[in-house]
Parts: structure tokens; C-alpha cells; sequence
């Protein structure tokens, strides 16, 4: 219980996809004009991170170690295009506002990212929570994103008209430099509460910095940072460990 709740909350604070980890920049960008895009796309992508995690998981001591990449990039595929089929069949509107990006989502790097780091090295229950504490961490990012946009250009949230009559809109929120205005305002707050919890003594280093450890030595397997295979580590190791004998010899 405590590895899966270490899960979810590292997908959602500690390694955040997009305001710690700064991945899937292209669809947080692009799809964020309005709070239920940015929702929709969020949610879309933690469904197939999950699938593509447990069943990567699963089948993680069957893949060949040389043809992984591709058979994690089948995979993937596999399930993006099942959610594709869902989507157009009964969410058509959602459907056509994502548009390009649905498919897109079999490149995107979180999902590589995790099936590389962690699925591939971790049990089926926890690669599961894994992906929906990445996804959910990615869907409170666009959704945070999209609703500042929508609010500021449209002067609505999901839809409804929040702001009065007298609002002129900003419509420059709403356009694609406003994605980038919002990232890095929301960007600004992290940082702030960053500085202020270390100011109270709080251990603050796993937070927007990712993580500042050496990777060849680090024992977080869940780690997003470490995109080398194990097995090739241990050669290295034994490499640097001989020529510092012959330093000191």
C-alpha cells in the first residue's frame, strides 16, 4: 500500500510530467485553449500510460532486451489507438478538438519515459500506479493550464461564463503564446512555494529540480532520469573501479 501511494503522489508532486520533469510539452502547449481540452487530453494519455505500464509489466521478462524500445512503441500504439476508436465512437467532440494529438500520444515521452524506467524493471501493480499517478499528475497540469487560459481569454470555465459582462477578454491567452505565458506563471508559483518551504527547513530537493543524485549510482528504479539499461552499468562500474586501481597503483 505505501509503494503505491509512493506511486501516485511521485506522478503528482515529486516528479510531476510537466511542471518538475518539463516533458509532453508539445500536447500541454497545444491543447490547452480551454480547461475540458486540457482535461480530456490529460485523461486520455493517463488511460494508455496505465494500459501500456502493467501490460509492458507484464511481458517485461519475455521482450528481448535488444528489440525493447520497438516492442514498448507496438505496445503503446496498441492502446492509443483502442482509446482513438473509444473517443471518435462516443466522445466526438472531444475527438475533434484534440484532433492530431490523439495519435501523437504514441511518441510522447512520458509514456517511453515510464515504460523504459520503471515498467520494465517493476512488478504489475505497481507499473499500474505508476502510470496513473504520472497520468493524473499530467491531467491536474493541463487542467490547471487550459482553466487559466479559458478563464483569462473566454472569461469561462469549462464552459460556463464565470467572469461579469464588463470582462473583455484577453485573447491572447488562448492563442499559443498565452501557453507559454501560463507555463511559466504557473511555472513561477512552484518555485515560490519551493523557496518557501526551504526557508521552513522542509526537504524541498525532489521538487521542480527532479532529482540532483549521480544516476550511475542512484537506487531509484522508478526514477525518470534513468534512461540506460542496468545491465550495461555494472560493465562501467567495474571499468572506472580498474583504472582508479591503476591511478593509485
Amino acid at each position: 500500500m505505501n509503494d503505491i501511494k509512493e506511486r501516485l503522489v511521485n506522478g503528482l508532486i515529486k516528479e510531476n510530467p510537466t511542471f518538475v520533469l518539463m516533458l509532453g510539452m508539445c500536447p500541454t502547449l497545444a491543447v490547452t485553449t480551454s480547461a475540458m481540452n486540457g482535461l480530456g487530453m490529460g485523461l486520455t494519455t493517463m488511460v494508455v500510460l496505465a494500459l501500456s505500464n502493467a501490460f509492458i509489466s507484464l511481458l517485461r521478462n519475455i521482450i528481448p532486451d535488444k528489440v525493447r524500445i520497438p516492442a514498448f512503441i507496438v505496445i503503446i500504439a496498441s492502446f492509443v489507438t483502442i482509446v482513438e476508436l473509444l473517443l471518435e465512437g462516443f466522445i466526438p467532440s472531444l475527438y475533434d478538438a484534440l484532433g492530431i494529438y490523439i495519435p501523437l500520444i504514441v511518441v510522447n515521452c512520458i509514456i517511453l519515459g515510464r515504460a523504459e524506467s520503471y515498467a520494465s524493471k517493476n512488478p504489475v501493480i505497481p507499473s499500474l500506479f505508476d502510470g496513473i499517478g504520472m497520468g493524473l499528475g499530467f491531467s491536474f497540469a493541463l487542467t490547471c493550464i487550459g482553466a487559466v487560459r479559458e478563464l483569462i481569454g473566454a472569461g469561462t470555465l469549462f464552459g460556463l461564463h464565470i467572469m461579469p459582462e464588463s470582462y473583455i477578454p484577453c485573447t491572447i491567452f488562448i492563442m499559443a503564446p498565452g501557453a507559454f505565458f501560463v507555463l511559466a506563471m504557473l511555472t513561477a508559483i512552484q518555485n515560490k512555494i519551493k523557496l518557501i518551504g526551504e526557508k521552513k527547513g522542509k526537504d524541498m530537493s525532489k521538487i521542480q529540480s527532479g532529482c540532483g543524485n549521480d544516476c550511475l549510482n542512484c537506487s531509484d528504479s522508478g526514477c525518470t532520469k534513468r534512461f540506460y539499461d542496468e545491465k550495461a552499468q555494472e560493465p562501467k562500474t567495474r571499468r572506472i573501479k580498474g583504472e582508479e586501481e591503476k591511478e593509485h597503483a
